[in-house]
């Protein structure tokens, strides 16, 4: 008896508790969350040299935010630096650092936490594309696609996670594509890498809550290709529904989701309906879908960047 009345007394608690979680998201589209606060929290960005990296680090520098900067490119990082600080940065320091090298990584990590202090919000934006289909890509440039894209991340978490976590206080932010939902024709080493990532970012933020670690948050980033040179010379059959994204639209709504603590962000909101089919329509439909949109032939005109732009 008394473990019937258990199993009841848990269910109206998770009712109860998933009532209001509805009721909490319902209620934020009529009065929206409040944007947090970022001045002085200490941020961290990896590929900061450029592209996406570097128009984050000059948001950050707006909001007042304390920047540490990460780039292969000593020379691009060094100009980010200078830009960030004109922008209004209280602080910055720019780092060299090759996320694809776990060593690296670390070193610079501990680096970091001795000269600037804990890392409060983690950026974890650098990759690459090779852009080649599977078999005409060599292995030592699919395996860097994994270092960088994906690998990365986790030498990152294991270098500032552990003071998030002493602290109960950080954000967790991982860059990843629309290649890391839905698999993409010539991409093959790329959505590897970047599934791998959504994977690992959400994992992550389940076992985070898990362990009731509610002071740090997660935000995953799942954009359509953006004008920064890294996707040069991709094109789109249907701009409407799946445009080539804007590089400052995107970093406002990347900064906006960071601020509004979003777990998902989707660029642009097709892709919710996307994965939404995704979830049921049956295979050849997909394909068929798929080919229509164009999909099979966006990577066709591809004459991008190695390396993120």
């Amino acid at each position: 008896m008394s473990s019937n009345l258990e199993s009841a007394k848990d269910l109206l608690v998770f009712l109860g508790k998933s009532l209001l979680s509805i009721l909490e998201v319902l209620l934020s589209y009529v009065i929206p969350k409040q944007r947090k606060n970022v001045a002085g929290e200490i941020v961290l960005i990896t590929g900061s040299g450029s592209g996406l990296g570097r128009l984050l680090a000059l948001q950050f520098a707006r909001l007042g935010s304390v920047l540490v900067l990460w780039d292969v490119n000593k020379e691009a990082n060094e100009e980010t630096c200078q830009l960030a600080r004109e922008a209004g940065a209280a602080r910055v320091h720019a780092y060299i650092c090759d996320c694809s090298r776990k060593e690296e990584v670390y070193s610079v990590a501990d680096q970091v936490k001795k000269e600037v202090g804990d890392v409060s919000i983690l950026i974890n934006n650098a990759g690459i594309v090779t852009g080649r289909k599977f078999l005409e890509c060599p292995d030592d440039l699919m395996e860097k696609s994994l270092d960088v894209n994906f690998k990365a991340h986790l030498w990152t978490y294991k270098a500032f996670l552990p003071a998030m976590i002493a602290n109960n206080h950080g954000h967790l932010v991982c860059i990843s594509s629309s290649a890391g939902l839905i698999g993409v024709n010539g991409l093959a080493d790329y959505c590897a890498s970047k599934f791998a990532a959504v994977g690992f970012a959400e994992s992550m933020f389940v076992e985070l809550f898990a362990l009731k670690q509610k002071g740090i948050k997660t935000t995953i980033v799942c954009p359509f290709f953006i004008k920064t040179g890294m996707f040069e010379g991709c094109t789109t059959k249907w701009p409407t529904l799946l445009p080539i994204l804007d590089p400052e639209y995107a970093v406002r709504k990347i900064v906006d989701a960071i601020l509004q603590e979003t777990l998902y962000l989707y660029m642009p909101k097709f892709l919710y309906f996307t994965m939404f089919l995704k979830s049921f329509l049956p295979i050849k439909t997909g394909m068929l879908l798929a080919d229509y949109l164009g999909i099979f032939h966006v990577m066709d005109g591809f004459s991008g960047q190695k390396k993120k732009a």
